[in-house]
């Protein structure tokens, strides 16, 4: 699971270890201060119960540590952490509600550890060492299930006062619009998210199975997924590319109100809607460029694909738990 090479061989004092807690497994691995990930192993995530998580994590650092050196653990957890990164406060897809994690692993494994938002880590990932680089202004927009992210401002990655800002996905983009799993209605993610995208599929197939055939390529209308959906679209599919496209106006229009606020050179865009790539981000670069306050007057932010894939967060945590900067 290499993500990049390094330049020159890490001593054992530059190695972390980053781990990147999900709803489905928990993934780990020994990285090194140039982003290179130099080995790595994985668990399934035993949702229900915050000490098997805790239990998850710490046999797969005992793990790594019995062939490498490591000074240091970060975790990266799909969650809202406190202002510490210590404690998560609340964690829709796990069983995590106020659990002070830093401290619970830091007596497991007899290191210094540091706890982050998956988001975060993501973020600081591709400002360090991948789609980010040269760029101290940018903002991590992840599009999976729901949307997520991180922001970068002046080289220092951003929390907000209370260590949950950048869920730019709970934006509140079309009052009264569909109901988001956050109780408010017409989030950002009910409209440029990979549920979104399967809704929008579902809708087509349903009104017209004739024109949605390679989509569903024998599958029920409920059996119909977002990889379903991508793969049609990059085989030419004209109600699939109809389906990304109107994701990626979407999309777009919520990055021109992040612009508006934030003003960075440069949008990353991860998540697995993405390995859409053109398909999803040509029409958001068309609806951002539309959308964009002041367009044609104003210097205009890039917008491309994330580069780090699955290790982002992997790489993030690990980077953040060894210190190479501290984050604001």
């Amino acid at each position: 699971m290499t993500t990049r090479s390094a330049t020159a061989p890490a001593g054992d004092g530059d190695l972390a270890i980053g781990v990147d807690v999900g709803g489905t497994k928990v993934a780990a691995g020994v990285v090194d201060d140039q982003g290179k990930v130099l080995a790595s192993a994985r668990r399934p995530t035993p949702s229900h119960d915050p000490a098997e998580v805790a239990d998850a994590v710490a046999e797969l650092v005992a793990e790594l540590r019995r062939t490498y050196d490591v000074r240091a653990v970060g975790v990266g957890a799909a969650g809202w952490i406190d202002g510490d990164r210590s404690t998560v406060l609340f964690a829709p897809n796990l069983a995590w509600r106020d659990e002070p994690l830093r401290d619970v692993l830091a007596g497991r494994v007899g290191l210094p550890v540091v706890v982050e938002n998956d988001g975060n880590a993501m973020a600081w990932a591709e400002y360090r060492f991948g789609a980010g680089q040269g760029h101290s202004d940018l903002i991590c927009v992840t599009v999976g299930t729901g949307i997520g992210g991180g922001i970068v401002l002046d080289g220092q990655l951003r929390r907000g006062a209370f260590g949950i800002g950048a869920e730019m996905g709970h934006m509140q983009f079309m009052p009264g619009g569909y109901r988001c799993g956050c109780g408010n209605d017409g989030c950002w993610e009910q409209y440029a998210s990979g549920r979104a995208l399967v809704r929008g599929a579902r809708e087509v197939a349903a009104a017209s199975p004739e024109a949605a055939l390679r989509m569903l390529a024998g599958r029920t209308v409920d059996e119909l997924s977002g990889p379903d959906v991508t793969a049609a679209a990059q085989a030419g599919d004209p109600a699939a590319v109809g389906c990304l496209q109107q994701v990626g106006c979407w999309l777009g229009q919520g990055l021109a109100s992040l612009a508006a606020i934030l003003d960075p050179s440069r949008f990353v865009i991860g998540g697995g809607v993405s390995d859409a790539g053109e398909l999803l981000l040509g029409p958001a670069r068309d609806a951002f460029r539309s959308s964009l306050s002041g367009r044609g007057h104003r210097p205009e932010a890039d917008v491309v694909v994330a580069t780090l894939g699955s290790a982002a967060g992997i790489v993030g945590a690990a980077d953040l738990a060894r210190g190479t900067s501290t984050p604001a």
